[in-house]
């Protein structure tokens, strides 16, 4: 399936979920130790081989704290990176970068650690007639952004939701076997349902 849309709306809840889990309450060290006016520049640098994923999620976020910070992604999600390469550089006001580094890292980090994974699985089955596909075991709430990782490890989406298609699982089987059914009971049926049901 190759379904991924994710609205800018969608992006902005997600951040703006995690923005308001660690800086709701501000940064109270980074305002007490740095001037306000005080302008500096910062670097993502890369810290072990993979696939980067995110990095313009990264840049959303620092816009969403401070619009004036500038951000530039200089590496393309997908891009296969090793240690030392530099993803983006931030400039701007400290306070704003300090305040909102690690939320920018985290997205950063998690996304590159799936698509990097998944890149590996890729890799080892190249050639052979099969496809590295995801589930629907994620971190609630940014499922999208998971499954959007999955594909710039060379992946490819299956199921984003329940009402994706029908997958019939170990527990479906039993609770029909509870009932005195079988799968061979029940898959003629599955045919004639309408959509949606």
């Amino acid at each position: 399936m190759n379904k991924f849309q994710l609205s800018e709306e969608q992006i902005d809840n997600i951040i703006d979920l995690a923005l308001a889990e660690d800086i709701s309450h501000g940064d109270v060290t980074s305002e007490a130790l740095i001037p306000p006016e005080l302008q500096g520049k910062a670097s993502i640098l890369v810290k072990a081989k993979g696939t980067i994923a995110g990095g313009e999620i990264a840049k959303r976020v620092f816009h969403k704290v401070d619009p004036s910070l500038r951000i530039d992604v200089l590496i393309k999600d997908g891009t296969r990176v090793k240690p030392g390469d530099i993803v983006a550089t931030i400039s701007g006001s400290v306070v704003s970068i300090l305040k909102v580094e690690r939320v920018a890292l985290n997205f950063l980090q998690r996304l590159s650690g799936i698509a990097s994974q998944t890149a590996q699985y890729v890799a080892k089955t190249r050639g052979l007639a099969v496809y590295i596909t995801d589930t629907r075991k994620t971190t609630p709430g940014i499922r999208l952004l998971e499954k959007y990782a999955v594909r710039m490890g060379g992946g490819q989406n299956h199921r984003f939701h329940l009402g994706d298609g029908i997958l019939i699982k170990d527990n479906h089987l039993a609770a029909l076997h509870a009932l005195g059914m079988s799968l061979k009971d029940i898959v003629p049926g599955l045919n004639r349902m309408p959509p949606g049901d």
